[in-house]
């Protein structure tokens, strides 16, 4: 019976059609299965490595506390992620320009989840499309159930595990072990959450699945306007496949191209769409099409690759890849980015302190001929260690008298600290002075902080 693509069943009927896609093993599913084993235990197995006693991955946005490879990022260091963020972004539109959606069919977490674990158990459950398609057809059988509950229970349980490893990505290991371990009541907000991310996850690879890639993705969408025809896709080579048509020991089969219209291409595809009518929205790149093809292809003696990377240069001009003008662009920028990025880490501090004269407040006049300023510091420690420190001003002329000491940070921590400055009124001369501070550890300068003081005008 022929495959009806996707869309065209929707459009006759007017209701989602339930995929029972095919599972074809050559040589970019295997490809494909390496490399999501590897995300996949590094997925599982991140949160709960250590570097200098910290996680090795953490966005912990409820304290506003991130560890990258074991580096403690804080508010202070947002301009950072803003960075990384812009390379991160600059660096998809480069491989969609240059590769299409090779990070949906390949790295994304939905993808690998869906095609990698959930797709598989159910394949071992059920059986192959069309005897999964009857057992759905079907009365609920005593066999039907029995298949139906433990598969069920399985995506539960993965989805439990998953669910428990994100909010490990987001609370940490620990804080999450503690969730697990200590009885609900205790942590009735953490255990409430695990339970909703894990119907969530649930809900997305038991229903929603290839709908999460059509309708809720805006990364397919954004693609439309990324894409040309010097973009490297998974296509189908269309002079040679046409004109398609079922090979034949006659001389009507040499009129025909290199497709034999078996359509396995709509029946292995996740997303159920005919890639031969050409590049759509809802492919993901993941190669399953082309997997199929090929063994198609080496059954009727015909090369390798009717369906394959291609760009739609390549096809008509018959050329290989080039690397475009764009491409080159874009890649100037993500080198410039990746540059500055490296300068910041580099350069980054230790200890942040910022200097904030306490507003609403004048000036005061202190004994001994002194004129004083009220300051407020924020001080934060982002090292792993108890950190000392002594705050002075440049010119030996001023002091500061301190009223909330915090000249001793823990590690990981901030602390508010409040002091006077004091400048002798004879070297006053204009109702704002410019100060230096200097941030001194182990008698050594680590970098100066620039403020204001408030005199009387002379």
């Amino acid at each position: 019976m022929e495959e009806v693509s996707y869309y065209n069943a929707v459009a006759l009927t007017g209701k989602r059609k339930w995929l029972y896609p095919l599972i074809r093993k050559d040589f970019w599913y295997k490809y494909r299965s390496y490399l999501s084993y590897f995300l996949l235990l590094f997925l599982f197995s991140a949160p709960h490595i250590k570097i200098n006693g910290h996680q090795l991955l953490l966005f912990n946005i409820l304290e506003r506390k991130f560890i990258l490879f074991g580096q403690v990022f804080w508010p202070q260091d947002f301009f950072i992620f803003v960075l990384a963020t812009l390379l991160f972004m600059v660096c998809i539109v480069v491989f969609t320009i240059a590769f299409g959606r090779v990070f949906c069919g390949w790295i994304c977490p939905q993808t690998i989840f869906l095609e990698m674990v959930f797709r598989k158990i159910e394949v071992w459950i059920e059986g192959e499309p069309m005897a999964r398609k009857k057992l759905d057809e079907g009365p609920w059988t005593n066999d039907k159930i029995l298949k139906k509950a433990i598969k069920h229970s399985l995506f539960l349980l993965i989805s439990f595990f998953i669910a428990n490893t994100f909010l490990a990505y987001i609370i940490s290991s620990d804080e999450l072990i503690n969730i697990i371990t200590a009885p609900p009541q205790q942590h009735l907000v953490g255990f409430v959450g695990i339970w909703i991310f894990t119907f969530v996850f649930y809900l997305v690879f038991s229903q929603l699945r290839e709908l999460v890639c059509i309708v809720a993705c805006p990364y397919g969408r954004l693609q439309g306007v990324m894409l040309d025809k010097n973009s490297l896709v998974v296509a189908y080579h269309y002079l040679r496949g046409e004109p398609r048509g079922r090979h034949r020991k006659s001389a009507e089969a040499t009129n025909l191209g290199d497709c034999v219209d078996c359509n396995l291409c709509v029946a292995v595809c996740p997303t159920g769409i005919d890639i031969r009518e050409g590049t759509q929205l809802e492919c993901v790149n993941c190669t399953a099409c082309i997997d199929a093809c090929n063994q198609v292809m080496d059954k009727v003696h015909k090369p390798r690759n009717l369906i394959g990377y291609y760009s739609e240069e390549m096809i008509k001009n018959n050329t290989e890849p080039r690397f475009t003008f764009r491409m080159k662009a874009y890649s100037m920028v993500i080198v410039a980015l990746t540059c500055v990025l490296i300068f910041f880490l580099l350069s980054r501090k230790d200890v942040d302190i910022t200097v904030l004269r306490a507003s609403g407040m004048l000036y005061q006049e202190q004994p001994d001929g002194y004129i004083s300023n009220l300051y407020n510091a924020e001080v934060i420690n982002k090292t792993t260690q108890d950190l000392a420190f002594d705050l002075k001003p440049r010119d030996k002329r001023m002091k500061i008298k301190w009223i909330q000491d915090a000249s001793l940070i823990r590690k990981e921590r901030s602390e508010t600290a409040t002091f006077f400055l004091l400048i002798p009124a004879d070297i006053i001369n204009k109702s704002t002075t410019n100060i230096e501070l200097e941030v001194i550890k182990n008698k050594k300068v680590l970098f100066t902080i620039k403020t204001n003081f408030l005199g009387p005008v002379k």
